[in-house]
């Protein structure tokens, strides 16, 4: 079985329109917003590690770039132990003790993990790399705690396609920089995901080139498009404007005996 093949089964259009219709309040209704996409997540998670034969019950999960914790209860739900990562203090504490329901939380930076080599089964990055100045020091970082057999999973929203700006919307095609300046002149205070300081442009094809690098990729789709448009993936150029969020599927290699 490929390791996407369970996935696959739920990666429908219908799915795509439900989500894209819940990023309409990611500012406004965050709990919502984050809700619906911690469930999808988990599950997504969940049958990528069911794809290797084994049960998600019982594997713990880094969840690196956390916030406040939104994820951990769709985890434990699975049955699966979370450990969420995050380094910015307000976003650690944005949400309700709830909201974080049941798991572990650690402030640190993705690209100093403070966690053993091998520690753990599935590490987790979503939407986290574009916001960082070296996501592929992250995603070292990711494989060196992930145990052998396990699974790193990086997913990063794409710089030249329709969401790249984030809350600055298409504007970001006139460049990062004018874009943020136009939305601060028009809200009268700086975007949240700001140019060049905690949003840069990370293109499909660099993380694709990192992947194979490592010689531990294993898969690669978009994270939010129906199966039959996946084949957007391997076609340079346009996979920049139309991919829109990039997963990367890292199996950690087993050590030398």
């Amino acid at each position: 079985m490929a390791i996407t093949d369970l996935f696959a089964r739920r990666a429908s259009l219908a799915r795509s329109v439900r989500l894209l219709a819940e990023f309409r309040f990611e500012q406004s209704d965050p709990a919502r917003f984050y809700g619906a996409l911690a469930a999808d997540t988990a599950d997504m998670v969940a049958q990528l590690w069911a794809a290797t034969g084994q049960s998600p019950a019982g594997q713990t999960v880094l969840d690196v770039g956390g916030g406040p914790g939104y994820f951990a209860d769709a985890f434990a739900a699975r049955g699966m132990s979370y450990i969420g990562v995050e380094p910015d203090p307000r976003e650690m504490h944005a949400g309700t003790p709830a909201q974080r329901g049941d798991g572990t939380f650690v402030r640190a930076s993705g690209m100093a993990l403070p966690f053993a080599d091998a520690s753990v089964d599935i590490c987790l990055s979503s939407n986290v790399a574009e916001h960082v100045p070296e996501p592929w020091l992250l995603g070292r970082e990711m494989l060196r705690v992930t145990r052998p057999g396990g699974l790193a999973i990086l997913s990063y929203t794409v710089w030249l396609g329709p969401f790249g700006g984030h809350e600055m919307g298409l504007t970001h095609y006139l460049g990062g920089a004018r874009a943020a300046a136009r939305y601060t002149r028009k809200h009268g205070h700086p975007p949240k995901n700001y140019y060049g300081s905690s949003l840069f442009a990370v293109s499909a094809a660099a993380g694709l080139d990192w992947a194979a690098n490592t010689g531990a990729l294993i898969a690669a789709f978009p994270r939010y498009h129906p199966r039959w448009a996946w084949w957007m993936t391997s076609v340079p150029v346009l996979r920049e404007f139309l991919v829109s969020n990039l997963v990367l599927v890292l199996r950690a290699p087993e050590t030398a005996d």
